[in-house]
This record gives structure tokens, C-alpha cells and sequence, in this order.
């Protein structure tokens, strides 16, 4: 598909942001700063690429838009045309050197993302610029005219917005990228070696709260998002009768609630395949709320097993093509 030419209207407003001329106000004292300071702003706040899901776009996504135009790749492993379009952006952000910066959203892990963008097909390509969202183009297209789009995003972000981005070294950006960092000790790992202890102990209900406390504070917290998962599926099927969980999930194939309940007792019995092609089956043969209902508790279970797992992966791309 040849992409759309950019420009103002069908602007989805994210209210998490702040108006354009503060946002403008800000860029200019981000900008005033570096200058005093002599130079470009630190290259580790200018990461050129960077992936982003659900829980890290407001700081990395929406705050950063205030300062450069961010580009958002809406990609999938299983799409061919992703992995023709993906890699020119990422060669292109390298080469505008900081005038845009690149977001990769994976839409199997951030389905929330995907919808509240109204994405209809991938690839697709968006940016923000001072907290809203500019639909760009959708499919795999010509660099020629990938070029052309962002030419007129980051001439619209600077005359509208007043936002230039900061001038950075592609190269020193891409090795600042590339080098491993270590992490510093987490404020919350005391919070955290409580959480574990009321899982470990079965007071489900206590390690519920307290990974909860946990991603109040750091909602991208990977540790605690599993041992919640953990803690609220072993709360769920606590008081089940697993005989009668699997007899009526057995006679009534279309009572979505009567499969997710049978899923659970798959998962925490081991038959991890089992709970997903219970749930993915739910999605494919319901609508509206019941195939939503599915659809979520199947992500909640690959929380529970963590995104690297194989059957995780394989279970994502059913998904996707399910729903789209």
C-alpha cells in the first residue's frame, strides 16, 4: 500500500499528555540546557530505536514526543512486509540523527496498544508529536516515499510545535545503545522478597497486594508482573472443584467462562497447550465481550509462563492471526 500523505487531520488526541505549547515550552528548555552545557543532550536519552509495549509508552512514547517526533513501527514477527519496512526505519533513524527517534511496538505482546491506535492492518507507521498521535502509512512502502512522510512530520512538528529533536552521533547513539548497562539495585527488592515469601508461604492474597504495591510504584517491574500472574491464577483455582470445572467446560464448549476456568486448572495441572488452545479456540469461535474475556485471560497465562517460552511465541502468532 502506498503510504497516506501526512498531515493534521485525524489527530487522536492522547489526553495523558500536555498541551502542544507546553510541550513546546519544555523542548525549548531541553534545548536551552544543552546549549548551556555545551553540547547535545546525554546520548543515552537519545536512543535512536528503541522497543516500547504497553507499560513503558507513556515515559518512553508520550514525555519523549515533547522533545523530538517519535515514529512508532507497528510490527509483528510473523508479517513478512514488517520485515521489509522495519529494518529501512531503523537505517533511517540512524540517519536523520535524532531529528525523529524510532518506537517498535510488537503487536502480539500489546494488543491494548494496537487497538487504541485503531490499527487496521500491519505495517503501520505513526508518530506522536507533543502527545498526539499522527496516522503516517500502512504497509511495506518505497524508501523514496518513507522519506517524503517523515520530511513533512518533522517540518510539521517544528513549525506547529515548535519540536526540532537534538542533533546526536548515529554512531556514538548505536554503540551507547549496543553496550550492555548493568542494573542498579531495585528500591522495591525488599517489597519484591516479600511478595515472593507470602507466594512461597500460599498466602495468596498477601503476595497478591504486595506485587501489586510493587507496580504501583514500578509498572514495568518484570518480576513482580509474573509473580502476580502466579499469585492470582493460584488464587483462582484455589476453591475449584476440578472435576466439575472440566465436566461443565465439557458440555458446554460455548460457555466462554466454563473455559477459562477449565484453562487455569490446564495450565496450573502443566498441560500449558492445553489451556492455550482451549482459550485460542474460545477466541476464534466468539464475539464482543465473551471472545475480549478470552482473549485477556490468555494473556494473563503467558505472563504466567513468560514471553520466551516457545509455546508462548507459538500461542502469540495464533492470536494475532485470529484476531486480525
Amino acid at each position: 500500500m502506498q503510504p497516506r500523505n501526512m498531515s493534521m487531520s485525524g489527530v487522536v488526541d492522547l489526553a495523558a499528555v500536555k498541551a502542544a505549547g507546553e510541550a513546546k515550552q519544555k523542548a525549548e528548555q531541553a534545548r536551552a540546557q544543552a546549549a548551556r552545557e555545551g553540547g547535545t543532550p546525554p546520548v543515552g536519552a537519545q536512543r535512536l530505536v528503541f522497543d516500547v509495549d504497553e507499560a513503558g509508552f507513556e515515559p518512553e512514547v508520550l514525555q519523549r514526543s515533547a522533545e523530538v517526533p517519535v515514529v512508532i513501527d507497528f510490527w509483528a514477527d510473523w508479517c513478512e512486509p514488517c520485515k521489509q519496512l522495519g529494518p529501512m526505519l531503523e537505517r533511517l533513524a540512524a540517519e536523520y540523527a535524532g531529528r525523529f527517534v524510532l518506537a517498535k511496538i510488537d503487536v502480539e505482546a500489546n494488543q491494548m496498544l494496537f487497538q487504541q491506535f485503531g490499527v487496521q492492518s500491519i505495517p503501520a507507521v505513526f508518530a506522536v508529536v507533543a502527545g498526539q498521535a499522527l496516522p503516517l502509512f500502512q504497509g511495506a512502502a518505497p524508501e523514496a516515499q518513507v522519506r517524503e512522510v517523515l520530511d513533512q512530520l518533522i517540518a510539521v512538528a517544528e513549525q506547529r510545535f515548535g519540536i526540532v529533536g537534538a542533533p546526536v552521533d548515529p554512531a556514538a547513539a548505536a554503540d551507547a545503545q549496543a553496550a550492555p548497562r548493568e542494573a542498579p539495585p531495585s528500591p522495591h527488592d525488599s517489597a519484591l522478597g516479600r511478595a515472593h515469601e507470602a507466594l512461597d508461604a500460599g498466602d495468596l492474597g498477601g503476595a497478591v497486594q504486595a506485587y501489586k504495591n510493587v507496580l504501583a510504584d514500578d509498572p514495568g517491574n518484570d518480576e513482580a508482573k509474573l509473580g502476580l500472574a502466579q499469585a492470582e491464577l493460584l488464587r483462582r483455582v484455589q476453591d475449584m472443584d476440578p472435576q466439575q470445572v472440566r465436566k461443565a467446560a465439557a458440555e458446554n464448549p460455548a460457555d466462554v467462562a466454563a473455559q477459562i476456568s477449565a484453562a487455569d486448572l490446564d495450565l496450573v495441572g502443566g498441560h500449558v497447550e492445553d489451556a492455550f488452545g482451549r482459550l485460542l479456540d474460545a477466541v476464534k469461535r466468539t464475539a464482543g465481550e465473551d471472545r475480549d474475556a478470552a482473549r485477556v485471560r490468555l494473556l494473563e497465562l503467558f505472563e504466567v509462563i513468560g514471553a520466551d517460552d516457545p509455546r508462548v511465541t507459538a500461542a502469540r502468532t495464533a492470536l494475532s492471526r485470529a484476531l486480525f
